[in-house]
C-alpha cells in the first residue's frame, strides 16, 4: 500500500479525551476514531490488525477442534427470561422493541441463544462433545465507557460454548480451550498470566481469567514467581506473611480508652500511636433478608466481600442502614457487647492477635488489651481479606507478587446451570434424558488490540508485535523529488509485493522527519530507508521498532532478511 493512496489519519498531539497510552495511541495512530461514547469507527490500519487477530484466534480454536458459526445479535426476551437473566443481567443489557412490541436485547454473550439452538438440535450423546465459537460484535451499556477500547459499550468478541456428556468431556474440552488461549496470547508475544477468577454474572463452577501484564490495567493480579500459582485479586488464596504484632500477648485486662474524633482508622492508629496491626476493625454486611453480620479483619488489610459471600453462601453488601440503626455507632463498632446480629466472623488475620484495640460501641470510645474467646466470641475463621506483598504462596511457599492487568480473555465451566434452566436435554448412553453439561470462553477481539498497545508501546508510539501488526514494512523514500531514490524506492515497492510482504511505501511528498515520527507512532516493526546514502554506496539502512537497532543491506539481500524475519518473529 501506497501512503499517499491509504488513509492514515495521524494526530500529532494527545487528545484531551485520552485517559491511558492506548487510548491515546489507537487515536493518534489513525487506527480508530470515536463516534458516541464507548463507540468507535475502526480505520484501515485498526481493520488491518482486527483481522490479524480474528486470523490467529480461528486459526487457535479451529486447532483444538471447535466449530464457527454465527449467531444473530438481537435476541428474544423469552430465552433470558426464562434463564433468569433479563432482570439479573440489570441496566448494562441494550433493550429494545419491536414494531409488535416484543422485547428484544443486543447480545453481551450468548449463553442463552446457544443453548436454545443446542435444545432444538442435539439430540443424543452420539452428537457430544461439540464446540462452537463465533466472532461476534456484542453491546453492553457501560455506565461509565473509559479507556477507549478496553471499556466500550460496542465492542467485537470471540466466544464460544461446548456441551458435553459429562464433566470429564468438560474437562477436555476445557484444558483444551486454556491451551487454545494462552497459544493466542504467546503468539501476539505479550505478557500474561492466566488466573483463577470468580465466575461472576456468566455463573458456573470455576474459571480462569487470562491477564496481560499492564501498570495502567484494570485488574489487579496475584502471582507466585517459584511456581505456576496465580489468581485475581478476588480469588487468590494465601497466608499471612507477617504475623500480628505483639501476638503473645500479655493478657492485660480489657481497657476502656478515650479516643475522640478517631471515626478513622488512620486518625486512630495516629492518636493511640500505634501500628494499624493493632487494630480490628468491625465491618457490617447485610444479606437480601435484611440480616446484619459483622466481619472482623486486621486493619492493614481490607474487606473482600466476595470471599465473605462464599463463606456465608449468600449475596451480601456494605449494611447502609448504620445512622438509623441504635444498635450500631458510626466509626465506634466492636466485637464487643455487639448484640443482635446474625453471627460474627473473623478472617484468618486476627486468629492470633492479642491485646488488640477495636471500637466500643460508644462514641468517641475504643477498648484495649481485647483478646478472643475471653472477650467475645466468633462464630467462625475463614479468609476473607485481600493479600498483601508479604503474603505467602498457598501452594509452594514463596512471596507473592502483585500486579496490574487486562483482562482479554475468560473461560468458564458452566455446569448445568443454563441447560438445566432451559431445558436442554440429551439422551445419554442408558437411554435417559440428561441436561448438557457446558462452558463457555470468550476472549475480546478489540480488547486485546488495546491491551497490546498497553503493554507494547513507548514514549514515541506503537510497537506492533509482527503477528499483528498493520504492515510488516514500513519503506521510506527521504526525498520523493530525487528521482534516483524514488525510482529504486518504487522498485523495492514492486519486489516486496512479488514476494507478498505488507509494506507501507511512504510515498508522500513530505520532510523525512515528519515520516519517521509517522512510522514510531503507527509502530511499524520494520524499516527500510532509501536515502542518500543508498545513492552513495547502494546500501538500504533497516531499523527495528521494537529496539532501534539499525543495519544495512544491499538490495538484493532485503527479501530474504525479510523471509528469515518473519520465520523467526511469527508464530504459527
Amino acid at each position: 500500500m501506497k501512503y499517499s493512496q491509504s488513509f492514515i489519519p495521524t494526530l500529532k498531539e494527545d487528545p484531551r479525551e485520552a485517559e491511558i497510552a492506548s487510548h491515546s495511541l489507537t487515536l493518534r495512530a489513525g487506527l480508530i476514531r470515536k463516534i458516541a461514547s464507548g463507540i468507535y469507527a475502526f480505520l484501515p490500519a485498526g481493520t488491518i490488525v482486527l483481522q490479524k487477530i480474528e486470523q490467529i484466534i480461528r486459526e487457535e480454536m479451529n486447532r483444538a477442534g471447535a466449530v464457527e458459526i454465527l449467531l444473530p445479535v438481537m435476541q428474544p426476551s423469552d430465552l433470558w427470561k426464562k434463564s433468569g437473566r433479563w432482570d439479573e443481567y440489570g441496566p448494562e443489557l441494550f433493550r429494545l422493541k419491536d414494531r409488535s412490541e416484543r422485547d428484544f436485547c443486543l447480545g453481551p454473550t450468548h449463553e442463552e441463544l446457544i443453548t436454545y439452538l443446542a435444545y432444538h438440535d442435539i439430540r443424543s450423546y452420539k452428537d457430544l462433545p461439540l464446540n462452537l465459537y463465533q466472532i461476534q460484535v456484542k453491546f453492553r451499556d457501560e455506565i461509565r465507557p473509559r479507556y477507549g477500547l478496553l471499556r466500550a459499550r460496542e465492542f467485537i468478541m470471540k466466544d464460544a460454548y461446548s456441551f458435553c456428556e459429562d464433566e470429564k468431556g468438560l474437562d477436555e474440552i476445557y484444558k483444551k480451550m486454556y491451551t487454545a488461549y494462552s497459544r493466542i496470547v504467546e503468539r501476539m508475544d505479550l505478557k500474561y498470566r492466566a488466573v483463577d477468577a470468580d465466575t461472576g454474572l456468566i455463573g458456573g463452577k470455576s474459571s480462569h481469567e487470562f491477564l496481560v501484564l499492564a501498570s495502567e490495567g484494570e485488574e489487579t493480579l496475584v502471582y507466585c514467581p517459584d511456581c505456576d500459582y496465580a489468581a485475581n485479586m478476588e480469588m487468590a488464596g494465601f497466608k499471612i506473611g507477617e504475623g500480628p504484632e505483639d501476638a503473645a500477648g500479655k493478657n492485660s485486662g480489657m481497657e476502656e480508652v478515650s479516643t475522640p474524633g478517631t471515626t478513622s482508622i488512620e486518625s486512630l492508629a495516629s492518636y493511640l500511636n500505634i501500628s494499624r496491626k493493632k487494630i480490628v476493625k468491625t465491618l457490617l454486611l447485610s444479606d437480601d433478608e435484611k440480616n446484619v453480620y459483622s466481619f472482623l479483619i486486621r486493619a492493614d488489610r481490607k474487606l473482600n466481600i466476595v470471599k465473605a459471600e462464599k463463606l456465608l453462601g449468600k449475596k451480601l453488601t456494605i449494611f447502609k442502614d448504620i445512622d438509623d440503626d441504635p444498635r450500631f455507632t458510626i466509626g465506634y463498632v466492636g466485637p464487643v457487647g455487639l448484640e443482635n446480629i446474625n453471627g460474627t466472623y473473623g478472617d484468618n488475620s486476627i486468629k492470633d492477635m492479642k491485646d488488640f484495640v477495636t471500637g466500643a460501641n460508644k462514641i468517641d470510645t475504643h477498648l484495649k488489651n481485647v483478646n478472643i474467646d475471653r472477650d467475645f466470641k466468633v462464630d467462625d475463621f475463614g479468609d476473607f481479606s485481600y493479600p498483601l506483598k508479604t503474603d505467602i504462596c498457598i501452594k509452594c511457599g514463596g512471596k507473592l507478587q502483585i500486579e496490574k492487568g487486562i483482562e482479554i480473555g475468560h473461560i468458564f465451566k458452566l455446569g448445568k446451570k443454563y441447560s438445566e434452566k432451559m431445558g436442554a436435554m440429551f439422551l445419554d448412553r442408558d437411554g435417559k434424558q440428561k441436561p448438557f453439561v457446558m462452558g463457555c470462553y470468550g476472549i475480546g477481539v478489540t480488547r486485546i488490540m488495546s491491551a497490546v498497545i498497553e503493554q507494547l508501546h513507548d514514549e514515541k508510539g506503537i510497537i506492533w508485535p509482527p503477528s499483528i501488526a498493520p504492515y510488516l514494512v514500513d519503506l521510506i523514500v527521504t526525498t520523493s523529488k530525487d528521482s534516483a531514490m524514488k525510482d529504486a524506492a518504487d522498485k523495492l515497492y514492486d519486489e516486496l509485493n512479488k514476494a507478498e510482504v505488507e509494506v507501507l511505501y511512504d510515498d508522500r511528498n513530505i520532510s523525512a522527519g515528519i515520516k519517521f515520527k509517522d512510522s514510531d507512532l503507527i509502530g511499524i516493526p520494520l524499516r527500510l530507508i532509501i536515502g542518500k546514502k543508498y545513492l552513495d554506496t547502494g546500501m538500504i539502512e533497516v531499523q527495528f521498532r521494537k529496539d532501534g537497532k539499525k543495519t544495512e543491506m544491499t538490495f538484493g539481500g532485503i527479501v530474504p532478511f525479510i523471509e528469515d524475519f518473519k520465520t523467526k518473529n511469527i508464530k504459527k
